[in-house]
This record gives C-alpha cells, sequence and structure tokens, in this order.
C-alpha cells in the first residue's frame, strides 16, 4: 500500500517533466522512479572507486599519472577491527611487487601490507601516525597507505578489477 501511495506522488511529481523528453525517450514514471531508485548494486567500495586494481591480499592501487596510491580493501579493514597502529615504510624504499613494506595492528589481530605493484615510496599517509583509524573510516579516501612510482606498468594486468574482486571475496567467504 505505502508503494502505491509513492508511486502515486512520484508520477503526479514526474509527469510534468515527462514531455520535455522526446517521445521516442518517453518512459512511465513508475518505471523511471523504479531505474533511479530501487537499483540495487553489491559493491565493496563506493562508486569513486571503479578505477582501483586489487590484490589477493585485499590491497588496492589507484594509478593516476604514472603514479600509485596503495591501500587496504573495505573487506580487510572490516576483518582487521579498529585499527590501532600502522607502520609503513620510508619515503625511497624500492619495492617490488608482493614484498612486505609494512603492518597494520588492530585490537584484534596484526596484518603485514604488501606492494601491488614494483615502484619506489614517493610519499607517506603521514596522518596515520596520529590517527590510525582513518583506514577504517575511509579506506578508499583518507584512509591511503602509500604512494609510489610505477616502474612495472605491465603488473597492473594481473591485478583484479572491483568485479573480480568481489567474485574472489564471496569466494573465499564460502
Amino acid at each position: 500500500m505505502a508503494v502505491c501511495v509513492l508511486l502515486r506522488c512520484a508520477s503526479a511529481n514526474l509527469t510534468h517533466a515527462l514531455p520535455r523528453f522526446s517521445p521516442s525517450n518517453a518512459v512511465s514514471p513508475a518505471r523511471l522512479l523504479a531505474r533511479t531508485c530501487f537499483k540495487r548494486n553489491l559493491t565493496v567500495a563506493p562508486r569513486f572507486c571503479s578505477a582501483l586494481k586489487y590484490t589477493d591480499k585485499h590491497e588496492w592501487v589507484r594509478v593516476e599519472d604514472g603514479m600509485g596510491t596503495v591501500g587496504i580493501s573495505n573487506f580487510a579493514q572490516e576483518a582487521l577491527g579498529d585499527v590501532v597502529y600502522c607502520g609503513l615504510p620510508e619515503v625511497g624504499t624500492k619495492l617490488s611487487q608482493s614484498d612486505e613494506f609494512g603492518a597494520l595492528e588492530s585490537v584484534k589481530a596484526a596484518s603485514e601490507l604488501y606492494s601491488p605493484l614494483t615502484g619506489e615510496v614517493t610519499e607517506v599517509n603521514h596522518a596515520l601516525s596520529e590517527n590510525p583509524g582513518l583506514v577504517n573510516k575511509s579506506c578508499y579516501k583518507d584512509g591511503w597507505l602509500i604512494k609510489m612510482t610505477i616502474s612495472v606498468p605491465e603488473e597492473l594486468d594481473a591485478l583484479m578489477d572491483e568485479a573480480a574482486y568481489e567474485r574472489y571475496i564471496r569466494s573465499i567467504e564460502d
């Protein structure tokens, strides 16, 4: 019943906007509402993270202009719990793909961090030394760990995109 009332109200509010569409693009108000409001997607990341690549150790990398920003996935931060310490490398540290570069400690466990790509550390997120909980609050934005050069761009091809990473998570949860 409530859905009917909602659709009736939405229909009344959207009907005046529909004539602006060409007849070939005309869509009923109920269908327009269903497309915009009721679409559901399973995602591990916010929409702006669609360009991320993931490792099987739950690190992510976002590459822009030859520089990679590295962090841990939402799945990893949830599994860790409240992060209380971040051990990160020095700027200038050279890493090969899968090299250990640091550690995160939480109230539940400790976890090593592994480089998703080969390159050199150019920046470390110093905000994490004062507030390691940023990894939990904003793992894809403010809780990034390091920035690095990308020496072997071809290594990106071996990493998982978001859809592949979601399938990987489902496979390990079963």
